[in-house]
């Protein structure tokens, strides 16, 4: 045999041997990572050690050298440990094993892949010190261990890191003094630690995301004024109706369309598609009996698969799409991006040349909503303590939205129908991100935005321009919602007093110091009423005319763990004064009969603005 072909066969060889020792390494140390993560529910049925090559599995991807390059296990339900062998994955760019339940520590031989990019370790149950050894990760970009239970101090190796942009280390319980050079990285959170940042230190503990939330001036009141004025001439629109229909039992809430703003969108995640005739199986054929809700994006049903998984199906209304089945899996995949405890996890999506449909896992305590107001014989309401727990839960998913995700999902309907409760009664914010999905229509400037009377704050009423802050106005609603158990405008108010919306009818109350006439009567006065007053008065901030002298939603967070909540609230109680003489001022003013509201011409809700 010539010498050249004795050379060739060799190196065939080598490479051969080289590959097949690689995928020995990557395989032997994937499958001990799903025998430590717990997949009892067998999720990883193809991560299988007698299968060579493990770029085939679920979830893995590899570069053309067969090299195991991500592994994305986000949202699956995993209960055990990391194990230590994971980091054999020498050229590992992302790991992703967010929205677990995995427990212990960090393994600090993470520290070997120094070709790790993006570290998502977030909302789990991890414990321990963060690893020094993630010092040699030269390449991270992406830092994110936020909500778990870590403890210690931050490691001053972390400075080092020369590509990091991105470090969230929020909602833990760590301390100590935070490496100075982490101030300079683009995006940090270091909230809700007990570490050395803050107001008494040189620096804040969180990156500034909101440049105008600062600027306050009597522009606001004259903002506040003008939409105040707003709200007068639809609320005429709306007594017009009821006047019509007062005798036929009006009790649906009131939904509108309002011009938005373009949306930006990305692609992301791993949704499954299901095929409309496993849909259509599993609710029975869409049958009335199995609608759980109906909202401004369309009905929900309750679902049942093949495999007996209980789901909720969401049938979108009025969708029109000039991207078709592209332009829709863009939006769904934008909103799975947002894993969170607090948020309702997206199972997958339907699309056929009609229809929409989104598919989530079924909440058996249905919604806030229902707790409060639509209980059936035998079935309990809602205690204070799952109250409180269901405020700040709702506030730490809408925080989340607003401050975590990339780019900021504003959820737009912000309302107790819309906060979901588990098995454990925990609060779980849906449908956010749906205003945008819905609406991608024919033009690419402006959307329809949809919100339900009552829960929208009024600069969106009056420019149709929302933001952040106009779920902080919604979210403050929701509050008072909790707090009275009522609806956010109840006509049948016009019988005993002026106020059909809640939000006045509970200002009044809380002026004459009538704390008990507000708190929901089916709590049977089970309630710590200290605790009332600080809902209460988070509410009356969320609130606020003026967007800008709303709270964003991690200091409304703060506020509800007794942080900095009576500076604000006092602050509050001068502008209001203020702002409350003037309001009356101009009342007189315009003399708004009660002959002149009921003349008006009907005012058209369902169109855009």
């Amino acid at each position: 045999m010539p010498v050249e072909m004795n050379f060739i066969l060799v190196f065939l060889l080598l490479a051969c041997l080289q590959y097949f020792v690689l995928a020995d390494i990557q395989g032997d140390a994937l499958f001990a990572l799903k025998n430590s993560l717990n997949d009892s529910a067998n999720q990883l049925n193809d991560w299988n050690p007698n299968q060579v090559n493990p770029c085939t599995w679920t979830r893995v991807n590899c570069d053309q050298s067969s090299n195991v390059i991500s592994v994305s296990l986000a949202m699956m339900g995993f209960t055990g440990s990391l194990t230590s062998k994971i980091g054999a994955l020498k050229s590992l760019a992302t790991l992703s094993l967010q929205g677990n339940g995995i427990t212990g520590g960090i393994p600090k031989e993470l520290g070997n892949l120094t070709g790790l990019v993006r570290l998502d370790l977030e909302n789990n149950r991890l414990i321990g010190e963060i690893p020094s050894s993630l010092g040699n990760l030269k390449k991270l970009q992406f830092l994110t261990l936020s909500q778990n239970n870590l403890s210690g101090t931050i490691p001053q190796s972390l400075a080092s890191l020369p590509s990091l942009i991105n470090v969230l280390l929020d909602s833990n319980d760590l301390s100590g003094k935070i490496p100075e050079q982490l101030f300079e990285v683009p995006k940090y959170n270091f909230t809700g630690n007990h570490l050395n940042c803050g107001i008494n230190y040189s620096h804040p503990c969180e990156s500034d995301t909101d440049q105008g939330s600062s600027h306050k001036s009597k522009i606001a009141l004259i903002v506040g004024i003008t939409v105040g004025l707003v709200i007068i001439l639809l609320l005429g629109g709306l007594l017009f109706f009821w006047h019509k229909g007062r005798h036929k039992g009006y009790k649906r809430e009131v939904f509108v369309d309002v011009a938005g703003e373009v949306d930006r969108r990305i692609a992301f995640g791993q949704l499954k598609r299901f095929a409309w005739r496993e849909l259509q199986i599993a609710t029975d054929n869409f049958s009335e009996k199995n609608v759980l809700g109906q909202g401004g994006f369309g009905k929900v049903y309750k679902g049942v698969l093949a495999d007996n998984t209980k789901v909720a199906v969401k049938r979108l209304t009025d969708y029109e799409s000039p991207g078709g089945d592209a332009a829709f899996q863009r939006e769904v995949e934008m909103i799975s991006v947002a894993v969170h405890r607090n948020l309702l996890r997206l199972i997958g999506f339907c699309t056929t040349p009609t229809e929409r449909l989104l598919v989530y896992p079924f909440m058996q305590n249905l919604s806030v909503a229902y707790r409060l107001r639509e209980l059936k014989t035998g079935e309990s309401i809602l205690d204070w303590p799952t109250r409180k727990r269901v405020a700040l839960g709702t506030a730490r998913g809408l925080e989340y939205l607003h401050e975590h995700c990339n780019p900021k999902i504003i959820h737009r309907d912000v309302k107790a129908a819309n906060v979901l409760l588990d098995e454990d009664f925990e609060a779980v914010v849906g449908d956010f991100g749906l205003a945008k999905l819905v609406d991608v229509r024919k033009t690419n400037v402006t959307t329809q935005v949809r919100g339900t009377m009552g829960h929208i704050a009024p600069e969106y009423l009056s420019t149709g321009k929302s933001s952040e802050r106009t779920d902080v106005f919604g979210y403050g609603i929701m509050l008072l919602e909790l707090v009275t158990g009522q609806r956010a405008i109840d006509f049948s108010r016009l019988e005993e007093e002026d106020d059909v919306l809640l939000l006045d009818h509970v200002k009044k109350l809380e002026r004459e110091k009538r704390l008990g006439d507000i708190v929901d009567p089916n709590l049977n006065k089970n309630y710590n009423i200290q605790e009332v007053e600080m809902m209460i008065q988070v509410a009356l901030l969320c609130t606020q005319a003026s967007p800008e002298d709303r709270p964003a939603m991690s200091e409304v967070v703060r506020m509800l763990e007794g942080e900095g909540l009576a500076e604000r609230w006092e602050e509050w109680q001068h502008v209001e004064v203020t702002r409350r003489q003037e309001y009356e001022r101009l009342q007189r003013r315009f003399d708004w009969g009660e002959d002149s509201v009921y003349n008006q011409e009907a005012i058209e809700l369902s169109g855009g603005r």
